[in-house]
């Protein structure tokens, strides 16, 4: 399994989760856990994905996700898992 940290902030609109997830699912990645959550009006939504069986690559994957973010004007960040874990640890 190759799994990656995804992150998606920023103002709410509608459409965010389906148009993120759309993406992902035509390129064959897996969604093994999500959270989200809006406070005052401000979009946080981290998800748990595995790309083993991805029909691009890893590097794709998150500069594809990083201009998706931007037309729908959201902050979008793709981490291999083990990266994520290192950076956040304590």
């Amino acid at each position: 399994m190759n799994k990656a940290i995804i992150t998606v902030v920023g103002h709410d609109t509608v459409g965010i989760i389906a148009r993120v997830c759309t993406y992902l699912s035509e390129s064959n990645v897996n969604v093994l856990d999500i959270s989200q959550t809006i406070v005052d009006g401000f979009f946080n939504m981290m998800m748990i994905v595995d790309y083993a069986n991805a029909t691009v690559d890893f590097s794709e994957i998150g500069d594809t996700l990083d201009k998706l973010g931007e037309e729908i004007g959201v902050s979008v960040r793709c981490q291999r898992e083990e990266i994520f874990t290192k950076m956040h640890r304590i």
